[in-house]
């Protein structure tokens, strides 16, 4: 039976400033979303979105071209605004201290050189590629870049939107001209987006005039209306679409979503260096989810690189994040252009 649209939504700016058709942001999940994600959210009238953070300069080209090539509908693309921490020997070495008897558990040398970790922040070479390839959206999680960057992404033409998880955040970013906040909820996966302090869509709605897009615990239709109701003007959505055939994930991260509960996620730091929203697995466990021992965001990540490798090769996840929010369970198996709808089709 063919559902019709809810149409109940607050208002409609967030459809006007895009220009797409529902409102409906497929989040950026860095490692987890593909180009084909991103083009079936966005000919399904939502709006697709690129997560860069993980991607070299070329790799973010090729996808973007890619993604140009089969839809002209709105995209966004997503960006990092961290700045790397210093080099840090001592707590590297702690780190590394740590997890010396999972390496000797798996016959690898402890002292071994690890490869680099980390997630590249928005730079000169990334807004190149913004002014080439114009995305009508760029977003960005950890804060805002430089005033310079910001400034010549704004000269693209593209609506600059941002995460907040305050309402003092989001009175910031009003204040640098971003034209929505994302609202992120504590219930949401994947990393938080705190930069100024380490509940919240109302008390957001009501503090700034842009529009608000709700993110954060939003897998079906229900999650979708509360937010709405609250005073959202759309919502971006992230675990329900790792269900999706468009995602890629892990077998072990498919499987462990499918039987996720709302008590089985924690915010952990051990894998990046900032909190992030995972199903609790072997290593949050014993060692965190979050410990003062895990080294400054993004490095954490390198030296459980090894780790990794050899347990993921026997399909297990004991040392490998699984980024999920706390209603995985409601969310359903569906492409991501059925999902896109669903989520907004009236019951």
């Amino acid at each position: 039976m063919e559902h019709s649209v809810m149409g109940n939504w607050q208002d409609n700016r967030i459809i006007d400033l895009f220009g797409v058709e529902l409102p409906i942001i497929q989040a950026p999940m860095a490692g987890a979303t593909t180009p084909e994600m991103v083009i079936a959210a966005s000919e399904a009238g939502g709006l697709g979105s690129l997560p860069a953070a993980l991607l070299t300069i070329e790799q973010t080209k090729a996808a973007l071209d890619q993604i140009r090539s089969a839809t002209s509908k709105p995209i966004n693309v997503n960006f990092f605004a961290h700045a790397n921490p210093a080099v840090d020997p001592v707590a590297q070495m702690k780190w590394r201290t740590a997890l010396a008897p999972y390496y000797v558990e798996l016959g690898l040398d402890p002292g071994a050189p690890v490869p680099a970790a980390g997630r590249a922040p928005f730079d000169n070479d990334y807004c190149t590629v913004v002014e080439s390839h114009r995305p009508e959206v760029v977003s960005f999680h950890f804060g805002l870049p430089g005033a310079d960057l910001l400034e010549r992404v704004r000269r693209t033409g593209a609506k600059i939107i941002a995460a907040a998880t305050t309402v003092a955040e989001a009175r910031w970013l009003v204040d640098r001209g971003v034209d929505a906040v994302i609202a992120m909820g504590l219930e949401a996966g994947g990393h938080r987006g705190n930069f100024l302090d380490d509940d919240m869509i109302t008390q957001i709605v009501d503090a700034v005039s842009v529009p608000v897009i709700a993110t954060g615990g939003i897998s079906d239709r229900r999650g979708v209306r509360a937010a709405f109701v609250l005073g959202a003007s759309a919502v971006q959505v992230g675990t329900a679409y790792l269900f999706t055939p468009e995602a890629k994930v892990t077998t072990f991260h498919r499987e462990a979503l499918k039987s996720a509960r709302d008590d089985n996620t924690a915010l952990t730091n051990i894998f990046t260096g900032r909190p992030a929203r995972g199903i609790v697995n072997r290593i949050m466990r014993e060692i965190g989810p979050l410990s003062d021992t895990a080294p400054a965001f993004p490095t954490a990540g390198g030296a459980l690189t090894p780790l990794r490798a050899v347990t993921e090769r026997d399909g297990r996840s004991d040392f490998s994040n699984m980024w999920a929010g706390q209603a995985a369970s409601l969310a359903r198996e569906m492409s991501a252009a059925a999902l896109t709808r669903y989520l907004v089709e009236a019951e």
